[in-house]
């Protein structure tokens, strides 16, 4: 089976950036599963795996346009240390969640901070680098109704995503073993 639309695919990888240095990798883990075509993952890497079957290999260079995007000077924002709640010190490479000129919600990484002002950078960490994976496919099924109907995939057994939990369209609650740490939300 090949990889398409409304597929869910798991695959190994190896992110490097342009120096060669291992920036995340799946190594020692289970392979990164998605819905194809659901944009779960970046676009560049997403539309360069089509076609690809069980145990194909490839290497895929993707630009910052289909990547995390392109650094957006807009932001980098300085907010005064009296409108953070946050009781303690801030120091750079904290994160926050604030709100940006554009409306939006974004998570900010601190880049600085003194007793008046912080200064955020709401870009992500990995905006404006060029990636370089090399990815091996481990898995090719057709996706569920329900995985396309939410977008993304689902762990056999457990209705909500992760491991275990009934199976009936009830969130496990966290009974799962999981304790909140699989990314379905039990637990919150």
């Amino acid at each position: 089976m090949k990889i398409q639309d409304n597929h869910v695919v798991g695959f190994h990888y190896t992110l490097k950036d342009k120096d060669g240095n291992v920036i995340d990798s799946s190594d020692g883990r289970e392979p990164l599963e998605y819905l194809h075509g659901a944009g779960n993952i970046i676009p560049g890497l997403e539309s360069e795996l089509v076609g690809l079957a069980v145990g194909d290999k490839k290497s895929v260079v993707v630009a910052p346009e289909l990547g995390y995007g392109v650094k957006r000077d807009d932001l980098v924002i300085s907010v005064p240390r009296k409108n953070i709640e946050f009781e303690g010190d801030i120091v750079p490479g904290m994160r926050f969640h604030a709100q940006a000129a554009d409306g939006n919600v974004h998570a900010f990484t601190v880049v600085e901070s003194d007793a008046e002002n912080v200064k955020m950078d709401g870009n992500h960490p990995l905006a404006g680098v060029t990636l370089f994976f090399d990815v091996e496919i481990a898995s090719v099924r057709e996706a569920t109704k329900r995985e396309i109907a939410e977008g993304h995939p689902h762990m056999p057994g457990c209705s909500c995503g992760c491991h275990g939990g009934d199976g009936e369209g009830e969130c496990c609650g966290g009974d799962c073993g999981c304790d909140g740490d699989c990314g379905c939300g039990c637990g919150d």
